[in-house]
């Protein structure tokens, strides 16, 4: 087995981490879940964070064949199509992000010609699926729960979970939004959790819980197995349901979840300019 070298870029506006893996037998490489700066109260978009990770690509005269999206996020823009503008690559989703583009097409009111069919990306990707990056293998596994289309990309060693988990600490994905369900997630990560322990496993997201000093966005399937305390070896699924649910109901949206969702759904991209050359991001009232 190869051991792919992996890069990470911790945004914390967003605690969002962007991943950079390369193949250390070539110049080949993949971006998975790359962020557009964006300032709400003003509207603007910046490519501050998602230029650090251009940079270390250019600056290692690495090739770019992939830019993964692990699911359509409600946290932060993505910077997809300006990463692949600047380096190439092909935009890559799971196979099942039509189903979200339904739901959030009536949310939002998108316009009449919006595709809910993916074809917004590049390639979408299945339960199952095999790619390769330089000679690096990606095997491809579809954790519904926080999304109905959320991915986790196994590379060699690593697997790339997306919300799926966060640290053991920290515990698992919400699942309140609009076609998430707890019983799902809890079903993903017992998938996950067939893996081998000594798998390591990177998140796309670290929230400093109380106790812990520094962010932390690297552990292994064993540890999340023995420790994650929301759903550890023993944790019963009617349990885990109760408990998340319950959760649920206390949590706040996030601050981007309008305007992240909006673009997503698009691949990173803005929606049409209107008739004076703008283009808008919509926020429903007493929807969401």
């Amino acid at each position: 087995m190869i051991r792919p070298k992996i890069v990470s870029f911790f945004d914390k506006a967003t605690n969002t981490i962007t991943y950079v893996i390369s193949d250390p037998n070539s110049k080949a490489c993949a971006v998975i879940d790359p962020v557009l700066d964006y300032t709400a109260n003003s509207g603007r978009t910046s490519t501050a964070s998602a230029d650090e990770v251009t940079d270390y690509i250019q600056d290692r005269d690495l090739e770019l064949e992939w830019i993964f999206e692990t699911h359509a996020h409600a946290d932060h823009l993505s910077a997809a199509p300006y990463i692949k503008d600047k380096l190439g690559g092909k935009i890559a989703i799971g196979v099942h992000i039509p189903e979200v583009q339904k739901i959030f097409r009536r949310v939002f009111n998108l316009e009449e010609n919006f595709a809910a069919d993916g074809t917004q990306f590049d390639y979408l990707i299945k339960d199952g699926d095999q790619l390769s990056i330089g000679n690096l293998t990606l095997r491809a596994l579809h954790t519904p729960g926080h999304t109905p289309a959320c991915m986790t990309y196994i590379i060699e060693d690593a697997a790339f979970v997306g919300d799926t988990l966060f640290m053991p600490d920290y515990g698992t994905a919400r699942c309140d939004f609009p076609g998430g369900d707890a019983r799902t997630l809890y079903r993903s990560i017992r998938r996950l959790f067939e893996l081998p322990e000594s798998t390591r496993v990177f998140l796309c997201h670290d929230y400093l819980p109380k106790g812990r000093e520094a962010y932390q966005w690297e552990t292994t399937i064993g540890a999340q197995r023995l420790h994650n305390i929301h759903v550890k070896d023993g944790i019963l699924e009617d349990d885990f349901v109760i408990m998340r649910e319950a959760r649920d109901k206390t949590l706040d949206m996030p601050k981007l979840i309008l305007p992240s969702v909006q673009v997503n759904i698009r691949a990173g991209h803005m929606p049409p300019p209107e008739d004076n050359g703008v283009r808008y991001l919509k926020i429903p009232i007493n929807t969401v």
